[in-house]
């Protein structure tokens, strides 16, 4: 049996209804005052708010945690150019804050959401009634926020060394490149860089093995860490190497701080497997100087010092001075 154009009629009317309270995204529609006339059955699981509960309610009222002034720049042009605006999760997480219950997501507080926003007109073409679309975008959005925050751990990771939790030598140098840079700016500032290693190092390694020379290594590190600035930059160079970028700093200011970091080292008792050890650090200092052309002569610079200190004996501090170059 064929059905009327009338039976068909209100056939297609309760599929639509049946579809707008089922689709899997949240259907608001407003009229022009805010108020809420259509609330489909996404909305009213997520607010636990029935279509009754809602209906001609103040939107804001009912959902203080809406931004009114942003939400109204956002309609406003819906309504006056007859536009589409979107909004997305980046930009602001959720329009309506509803709890997030999916397991796969659970790290998420609340839905992040994506929305879709267009002007419902009357048959003279007159805009009456606002739409929201809201897309349930979790997943996807927590997807992003891990992977980005994975891909910060991994940069940070690149920049500190394993070992000392010191910077990488390739990320200290870096930094160096550009104090070098602002010094060749404003030429009458000056830095400090500071040189160092472990006296005897091999020695540690051949006799008390790799291990035991790696807690040494993290025991002098800490010294270090201990005794510079938050403005410093103190990285491991090379194997038991370490360099200091100590900014804004004078010769003989860095000079108080080399010798304290000096003895400080020589009085630490390393304890590993029962045995105690002492090692020793020598020091090499060199403050930027106009002649230098590029940031490696002022590593250079430094390096020489540090083996004058090896040199005379090890356990010292050495100072560079230009002349030493025949400058």
């Amino acid at each position: 049996m064929s059905l009327t154009n009338a039976e068909f009629d209100v056939s297609e009317i309760h599929w639509l209804m049946d579809m707008f309270q089922t689709v899997d995204v949240g259907l608001v529609v407003l009229n022009s005052d805010y108020r809420i006339q259509v609330w489909n059955g996404f909305m009213e699981s997520h607010s636990g708010l029935t279509p009754r509960q809602v209906r001609e309610r103040y939107l804001f009222d009912l959902f203080p945690e809406i931004d009114e002034d942003w939400l109204r720049r956002k309609c406003d042009p819906v309504i006056l150019l007859k536009n589409r605006a979107f909004t997305i999760w980046e930009q602001r997480p959720y329009i309506f804050k509803f709890k997030n219950y999916r397991p796969i997501t659970g790290s998420a507080e609340y839905m992040y959401q994506n929305s879709t926003i267009f002007p419902l007109t009357d048959t003279r073409g007159q805009v009456t009634h606002l739409c929201i679309i809201i897309y349930d975008v979790t997943d996807a959005a927590v997807s992003r926020t891990e992977l980005e925050s994975m891909n910060s751990r991994l940069q940070q990771l690149s920049k500190t060394d394993f070992l000392t939790q010191l910077c990488t030598r390739g990320h200290w140098e870096d930094a160096l490149i550009q104090e070098f840079n602002r010094l060749q700016r404003y030429r009458q500032h000056y830095s400090t860089l500071l040189m160092c290693d472990i006296d005897h190092f091999k020695r540690v390694n051949d006799t008390y093995g790799h291990t035991a020379g790696d807690e040494v290594i993290r025991k002098v590190a800490d010294v270090i860490k201990a005794n510079i600035r938050t403005t410093d930059l103190a990285g491991r160079y090379g194997g038991e190497e370490f360099a200091i970028l100590l900014v804004d700093t004078s010769m003989q200011q860095a000079l108080c701080l080399a010798e304290r970091i000096r003895q400080q080292v020589e009085a630490l008792t390393i304890k590993f497997n029962n045995t105690t050890l002492s090692v020793t650090i020598s020091l090499g200092l060199a403050e930027r100087d106009l002649n230098m052309q590029e940031h490696r002569h002022w590593i250079e610079a430094a390096d020489k010092a540090l083996y004058q200190s090896k040199v005379d004996g090890r356990n010292k501090v050495t100072c560079h001075h230009p002349e030493d170059d025949g400058n």
